[in-house]
């Protein structure tokens, strides 16, 4: 069948319309570049009828009436001087057109393309994870709509995912730690790695929240914290984590950062601490942050199990008793440390039978810091002596009615031979450096909530005390003054925070007395006394027995010598 041809009003009639849309269009763009100051002046009058109303509502009742008053008087007196009413229009004017502008620059409506593709790529890497078969309406399915999945997301300024919020269907496995933590690697994987993840997973909701966390601070130097007595700055954490700020110098400039505090004494909970890391991950440098602290109130006394000499910057100081490298020597102090708890028990408890306070020197802190020991304990086994860490049975069960402190640091390639009971008694830990989430799991009893990251600088990691949550923590730069490699900065702030010297440190070495008699010393590092004569050691002084050890006297002690002949310790030494 042949087309008829359309009549001559229809084919001409759709050129006319499409002509008479576009002279419409012109014409109102014309109006409203014409009108827009009255379209402006009209918004912004309307924006101040808004806010009038809005206080209006939130006036009380009881106020209204005279703020009605002072309107009506305000109204009556520009209405009386000369001029009034035209100024008055005038300024409601410039108000409304200064209101009425439309001062806000248009926002994307979504992400551009490249943001597009890495929501994509990330939506089809969680189709396995959050999808099954049998579901008939899958919210992740290959191919399907990415934005009922993720609510919301933001990018930073390299165009990666800085914030997301993931959606889930309720049938996923969000009760066990495998299933989330296969899903936090993968988020991790595809939004960029070399970065900390925050994850916050809210089972009752079917939501995750994936949030990047910004590094911690490192510029942080030692200097004196505003704490009370008994609490000591592990470092410093995220402000969401606690809610308390320190107010710390930052060379001419200050600034509140949240701390770590941990608190120690009689009433804590977590009487003592283990920490743990690999070379270079900032142990010591925790040891020696929290000695400058503990001075402040308390006793210090160190045992260096690595022989390095990273604590020979606090020997002679005001308020360390020893700082102990060698075996015998750490021996003999944790023997008169268990001692010390033992008589502080005593007395404590005769004080209370007697209804008295306990004695002073029962409250002053003491604490033991051992770094490394079981590096002396493998050194202990090969002489046949015992291991230094079967001595802080008492300190570390008996501690915290004693007001000791007992904070171990180790690597991790020392945890297992580390004693039971500083396994049991430290219930504080601190996991510095690289780290695997098993190694964090296993020291902390928890995994932390966000991703750990390859490259930490020194003293990174993370925190937990008892039972709390996880903290990521950053410790407070507090270096050896003596190593060359200390910035002079570093260097003046841990010099200012160091006790006054009790003895000189190129003092000559102590003369040995015995019976009134100058004593000497024998070739092979033995002292020669003659039988039931005793010998008085000075503040710092040693005597050294045959087997090659010496034994530490404070000042005041006095080393016995029986009629048998070898050289022993008194009670009160």
């Amino acid at each position: 069948m042949a087309r008829r041809p359309l009549p001559r009003i229809l084919s001409t009639g759709s050129a006319q319309i499409a002509r008479g849309r576009d002279l419409a269009r012109t014409a109102a763009d014309g109006a409203t570049d014409v009108l827009h100051p009255l379209i402006t002046v009209t918004r912004g009058l309307r924006r101040l009828a808004a806010a009038g109303r809005r206080k209006w509502v939130d006036t009380p009742k009881d106020r209204r009436g005279p703020l009605l008053f002072l309107v009506a008087s305000v109204v009556l007196v520009v209405a009386l001087i000369p001029y009034g009413p035209l100024l008055a229009v005038i300024a409601l004017m410039a108000a409304a057109a200064w209101q009425g502008r439309n001062c806000t620059p248009p926002r994307p409506d979504g992400p551009d393309e490249a943001q597009t593709k890495r929501l994509e790529s990330l939506y089809e890497a969680l189709v396995p994870y959050f999808s099954v078969p049998e579901d008939p309406a899958p919210l992740y399915a290959h191919g399907g709509d990415w934005t009922k999945a993720f609510a919301s997301y933001e990018f930073d300024g390299t165009g990666r995912v800085s914030q997301l919020s993931i959606r889930y269907p309720a049938y996923f496995t969000d009760g066990e730690a495998d299933s989330r933590a296969r899903i936090e690697q993968l988020v991790h994987a595809k939004s960029g790695r070399g970065r900390e993840y925050r994850f916050e997973w809210d089972e009752e909701g079917n939501h995750l929240s994936v949030t990047v966390l910004s590094p911690l601070p490192t510029d942080i130097a030692a200097q004196r914290f505003v704490t009370a007595p008994g609490e000591t700055v592990l470092g410093f954490t995220d402000p969401a984590g606690v809610q308390r700020t320190l107010p710390l110098t930052f060379g001419e400039k200050r600034r509140d950062v949240p701390p770590v505090v941990w608190r120690t004494g009689v009433r804590s909970t977590e009487p003592h601490l283990l920490a743990v890391g690999g070379p270079g991950s900032g142990t010591t440098t925790l040891l020696r942050s929290m000695a400058l602290q503990a001075l402040q109130h308390g006793d210090v006394l160190i045992v260096e199990g690595g022989g390095t000499g990273e604590y020979a910057c606090l020997t002679g100081r005001d308020g360390v008793l020893a700082v102990e490298c060698g075996l015998a020597g750490a021996l003999a102090s944790l023997e008169w440390a268990a001692h010390e708890t033992e008589r502080r028990l005593i007395a404590a408890n005769r004080a209370r039978q007697a209804g008295h306070a306990p004695p002073d020197d029962t409250k002053r802190p003491l604490w033991l810091l051992l770094d490394r020991p079981t590096v002396l304990g493998h050194l202990a086994a090969a002489y046949g002596r015992n291991d230094p860490q079967a001595l802080l049975q008492v300190p570390l069960r008996h501690g915290r009615a004693a007001n000791v402190t007992v904070v171990v640091a180790e690597q991790f390639d020392g945890m297992e031979s580390l004693a039971d009971a500083v396994r049991q008694h430290t219930r504080a830990r601190v996991v510095l450096g690289p780290a695997s989430a098993n190694q964090l799991e296993a020291v902390l009893g928890s995994p932390p909530h966000t991703t750990p990251t390859s490259d930490m600088p020194p003293g990174r990691g993370y925190a937990r005390l008892g039972a709390g949550p996880v903290h990521r923590l950053q410790v407070p730069a507090t270096p050896d003054p003596y190593d060359e490699a200390t910035s002079e900065a570093h260097r003046l702030a841990v010099l200012c925070l160091l006790p006054e010297r009790t003895t000189p440190a190129d003092a000559e070495p102590a003369v040995i007395t015995a019976d009134d008699d100058q004593v000497g010393v024998t070739p092979d590092g033995s002292v020669s006394v003659s039988a039931g004569g005793s010998v008085s050691v000075p503040a710092g002084g040693s005597v050294s027995v045959p087997a090659g050890g010496s034994v530490s006297v404070p000042a005041g002690g006095s080393v016995s010598v029986p009629a048998e002949g070898p050289v022993g310790v008194s009670a009160e030494s």
